[in-house]
């Protein structure tokens, strides 16, 4: 094995498999490695500008993997996040993101994405880093994606708030007063308020 392939190979390893072509040449690997490894079948080209070692397990979130990577500055949030938390037993037909409002809206082939603005504040709160394959996501906690999930229940369905917050309720040690906490920050305490109540 060349060393160039060698170096190559270990930087993916060291990411979870999967880099960016950005990321993959600030690390030091050459354009030439890249391509040539692509060529020969080592890496695999899951998306445009994106790669992922050949031979390794399929990705269990690859959506969620190829999301993360493509828009670092975004954070997982709703059906996409209430998901992550085991909150919902609805299937996401799209990745929800939220970004800052300035944020330009990002352009991806696959998969489908639905991209929310939060204010400064909102979308700086309650932000969590999980490890998916190797790879870190980012994703708004149980207790943030509460919030937003009354926050937004006019887009995601009231429903589907309540059901989130009934199955976070279920859980070993709810902690009602971080989603309090939440709801000031998104605006929400009054609308969550006689939910969090009914749920004691």
């Amino acid at each position: 094995m060349s060393s160039p392939t060698a170096h190559a190979k270990s930087v993916f390893n060291e990411h979870g498999g999967t880099l960016r072509t950005r990321e993959a040449l600030a690390a030091g690997i050459h354009p030439r490695t890249l391509y040539a490894m692509r060529d020969s079948g080592a890496l695999d080209q899951t998306g445009r500008g994106l790669f992922r070692l050949a031979g390794m397990p399929p990705p269990s979130e690859p959506d969620l993997i190829t999301v993360a990577k493509k828009v670092p500055q975004a954070v997982f949030c709703l059906i996409t996040a209430l998901a992550l938390h085991g909150l919902t037993t609805q299937i996401p037909h799209e990745v929800q993101i939220a970004l800052p409002r300035t944020a330009r809206h990002p352009r991806l082939d696959y998969p489908p994405i639905k991209a929310f603005r939060f204010s400064t504040n909102s979308f700086a709160a309650g932000v969590e880093t999980h490890q998916i394959d190797g790879v870190s996501i980012r994703v708004y906690s149980a207790e943030k994606t509460l919030a937003d999930a009354f926050k937004y229940r006019n887009k995601i369905g009231l429903d589907a708030a309540v059901e989130a917050l009934r199955n976070y309720r279920d859980r070993r040690k709810p902690q009602f007063q971080k989603v309090l906490e939440f709801a000031r920050i998104c605006r929400v305490e009054i609308v969550i308020r006689p939910y969090l109540e009914a749920s004691l």
